[in-house]
């Protein structure tokens, strides 16, 4: 076994929300340690910012759209969202 192989009985349980912007309140730096996939409407998507699991919504850049500020400006798909380590 390779050492940058985790145990799946070492990894944090995946929240209901994450979001990969460090100033949002749902981000958890001990969750990205790990390589996550999301399944939107069973596809996997590479460019989710942001998810949320009961609400069932991911979002995703719009394109190369930044607002006043330089931050990527975001829209929200709906559908059944999963979320798994890999």
């Amino acid at each position: 076994m390779s050492q940058d192989a985790t145990p799946t009985s070492e990894r944090p349980a995946l929240p209901d929300r994450l979001c990969i912007d460090v100033r949002s309140p749902f981000h958890n730096p001990v969750i990205f340690e790990h390589d996550i996939g999301i399944r939107l409407n069973d596809k996997e998507r590479n460019d989710v910012a942001e998810y949320c699991i009961s609400e069932g919504w991911v979002k995703v850049p719009a394109g190369k759209t930044v607002d006043r500020k330089g931050q990527p400006l975001m829209i929200k798909l709906k559908g059944k969202v999963e979320a798994f380590y890999r």
